[in-house]
């Protein structure tokens, strides 16, 4: 009987022993990914040791060299939570520029009165801010994300909780950094500003703006009605009514108390047709 004399031989056939570096990485990304399908609860409780070991396809033996204790592997575990999530996993930011785009080519012609350029800001708002809502409200790494906060405050006082309230402050300040500066740019996009008197930045904005929406998120599996309520509204100005829900109404109605018309933006026929083509070649 012949041979390949390319078939692997029994040595070549052997699986490749993994280093402890290489074990560790494959643990850590297949427990993540668990996590991820399946959502963070308050613990890792739901996460079996054995069930990542299985999946992660490394040896017994390597993974209980590193993690003597399974408890050991969940504390890194929520260390690599925390440091990977900056939930712009899943979230596009409330003014998306191709859905900002689309709302003010639709009312370009709000923009030639004041009133109507906050109505237009609102309008964003109010088409926006419900589909974030619904995208965190979805989504198991939001739902990671915001239980990872509840996580961190029953850890005990030691380097676990100092590790985990770093990585949270760093992912923190990122997505509002982001979320501030796609604010910042539609509120110049639209001719407005924030109101001098009131003395805040962006950064401000961002941060009440989060904290309502992922508030309404943690409600409304108790509270159904604020992800299906919807009623017929005028609260900002708009020529018309149109339908809200409680995320929108919640959001523009704290974006909205900073905004204030540029006094020294004047709308032109020539200065609308230029953003116009700005947004219809972007």
């Amino acid at each position: 009987m012949s041979h390949d004399a390319t078939a692997p031989s029994g040595l070549t056939r052997r699986r490749r022993r993994l280093s402890d570096e290489e074990t560790e990485q494959r643990m850590l990304t297949t427990a993540l990914a668990m996590v991820n399908q399946a959502g963070l609860t308050v613990s890792l409780d739901h996460i079996s040791f054995e069930d990542v070991i299985r999946d992660a396809g490394v040896a017994r033996s390597a993974v209980y060299r590193r993690w003597p204790y399974k408890d050991l592997f969940f504390s890194d575990l929520l260390r690599e939570l925390a440091r990977g999530t900056g939930p712009a996993a899943g979230s596009g930011d409330i003014a998306a520029t191709d859905a900002v785009a689309r709302v003010v080519l639709d009312h370009l012609d709000w923009l030639r009165t004041p009133a109507h350029r906050r109505a237009l800001a609102a309008e964003i708002l109010r088409q926006g801010a419900l589909r974030e809502f619904e995208t965190f409200l979805g989504s198991p790494e939001w739902r990671t994300y915001l239980a990872l906060h509840a996580t961190f405050l029953s850890l005990p006082d030691g380097d676990l909780r100092t590790e985990v309230q770093d990585a949270l402050t760093t992912s923190e300040h990122a997505l509002i950094h982001r979320v501030a500066g796609t604010y910042e740019h539609v509120t110049g996009l639209l001719g407005l500003r924030l109101r001098p008197d009131l003395d805040a930045g962006f950064d401000t904005v961002a941060n009440l703006a989060s904290a309502t929406i992922r508030g309404l998120v943690v409600m409304a599996p108790a509270n159904p009605s604020i992800a299906t309520r919807r009623f017929q509204a005028n609260p900002f100005g708009a020529p018309g009514p149109a339908e809200w829900s409680q995320p929108a109404l919640g959001i523009a109605g704290i974006v909205m108390t900073f905004l204030e018309a540029d006094p020294a933006i004047d709308w032109t026929g020539e200065r609308l047709e230029d953003l116009r083509r700005t947004l219809t070649t972007t």
